[in-house]
């Protein structure tokens, strides 16, 4: 009875008047921007100029702009896979281990979240450029470049996206416990056979979500990849450069074309979370 009297408290004029709020206030902020970008891909360039799908396709077909895209997914394919191999790893030491210096890795694993894409950005060319970087002569007598080329761009993207694959399977890991591996040890199973058979399957839809939401924020990284990259037509220019340089060089349309591409993928990872949500509470 106190279950369904709640219920139906929420129904009353307070709820409807926080939803309008809510809802406007997604409204002013997200949508009605992200729909002036949509409407702007598909409008005409000019005066006796078309628009429509043919000169949205005919813009992102500009072979600057496919190199830009071309190396945004390789950049983010590359940090994905590397925040997913030590995500998946730096989330079993932290639950399933107790060691000293425990505490000061799990903040340092938020730190990306906290500092600004800019400061990471500048950490690296201190930390890698050649002449005055730690560890850029060093790496240049080998001949490994770091900043201004996609090993950088890849390093800066990956600092700023390795806390959303771990944030996710950390609480799983916490959630499952430790019950189901130990039995597979007593029954004579290795290491990897316990993490293949027990640990992975447990963690599959939480590395999955992680994976989508890291992708998704690789896709849109600007601030990093602009200080170590030389951002410029087909060197080291990324999607989200390459919006920013058009725009500045009003070249509004091709831009905005870029942006459209961003949203959508957006909006596809929202889909494919959705839909991972929905299969893991199956």
């Amino acid at each position: 009875m106190a279950d369904t009297r709640q219920i139906r408290a929420r129904k009353g004029p307070v709820t409807y008047v926080l939803r309008t709020f809510v809802i406007a206030y997604l409204a002013v902020l997200v949508i009605w921007p992200l729909f002036e970008v949509a409407k702007q891909t598909f409008a005409p360039a000019g005066v006796g100029d078309e628009g429509g799908f043919g000169a949205f396709w005919e813009r992102l077909s500009d072979p600057s702009v496919t190199y830009a895209f071309n190396l945004t997914v390789t950049v983010a394919f590359w940090a994905v896979l590397i925040n997913t191999l030590f995500g998946v790893g730096i989330s079993l030491l932290l639950v399933r281990y107790q060691f000293p210096g425990r505490r000061i890795l799990s903040v340092l694993v938020d730190l990306p979240m906290s500092v600004s894409p800019v400061v990471v950005g500048l950490a690296l060319v201190l930390a890698y450029s050649t002449g005055k970087g730690w560890f850029g002569e060093a790496l240049e007598s080998v001949g490994f470049y770091v900043i201004g080329t996609t090993p950088g761009l890849i390093m800066a993207t990956a600092f700023v996206s390795l806390p959303l694959v771990i944030r996710e399977i950390v609480p799983v890991l916490e959630e499952v416990g430790i019950d189901a591996e130990m039995a597979a040890h007593s029954l004579g199973a290795n290491g990897w056979q316990t993490f293949r058979r027990i640990t992975l399957p447990s963690i599959k839809w939480a590395v999955v979500y992680g994976v989508v939401l890291s992708m998704a924020r690789s896709l849109g990284e600007f601030g990093a990849v602009k200080i170590v990259s030389p951002g410029a037509e087909f060197r080291g220019e990324t999607a989200t450069l390459l919006i920013q340089n058009r725009y500045t060089n009003y070249e509004e349309p091709t831009a905005y074309a870029a942006a459209f591409v961003l949203v959508l993928a957006s909006v596809l990872a929202l889909v494919v979370v959705s839909l991972i949500r929905k299969e893991d509470h199956a």
